[in-house]
């Protein structure tokens, strides 16, 4: 374990994950196993042996995928939360409704449970998508739906980021 200001974080002996970068389009086939992208596999080469969470989305219809090392961040966040407080606890349990460790088989595949597949309606083209330190998953058509149009990109960016103590001004 390291310390890390006041806080103690699990650390493994791995160089740390950079951020990730890129959106890919991939196929299904009717087990639920895609291909997982070259590109992604070298921007992951340091944790992939650790294995990864996949869940359903916080906001929208796609999975998230967490390379372990990640899901360990927010899993200690979420395990400061009070569980007395009934709010907190239907936060835990929705985010963590469907979750399941998965892997990338030896064959470079990584095979999305059925009830995922069923609740993300995956067809057979999808999306991976890098979001910072996760990727999204995301039937292909669902994902196309879910872009906003660049004007509005373009205000909501300013609202975000628009400052410059970097912090959120969208409240």
């Amino acid at each position: 374990m390291a310390k890390c200001g006041e806080k103690w974080y699990i650390c493994s002996s791995t160089k740390l994950m950079s951020y990730l970068i890129g959106t890919y389009d991939c196929k299904v086939d009717t087990k639920g196993r895609l291909v997982f992208p070259v590109g992604l596999k070298k921007q992951l080469s340091s944790v992939i042996d650790n294995g990864f969470v996949l869940k359903r989305a916080v906001f929208g219809k796609g999975l998230e995928l967490y390379p372990m090392e990640q899901w360990t961040l927010v899993s200690q966040k979420i395990n400061q939360l009070n569980r007395f407080i009934p709010s907190n606890i239907a936060f835990i349990r929705g985010f963590n409704a469907g979750s399941r460790i998965v892997e990338i088989d030896t064959s470079g595949r990584l095979l999305i449970p059925k009830d995922l597949v069923n609740w993300a309606e995956i067809k057979k083209e999808i999306v991976i998508s890098a979001s910072v330190n996760i990727l999204e998953i995301w039937d292909k058509q669902i994902y196309e739906n879910s872009l906003m149009p660049s004007e509005e990109l373009g205000q909501l960016a300013q609202n975000v980021m628009g400052n410059d103590k970097g912090e959120n001004n969208a409240n």
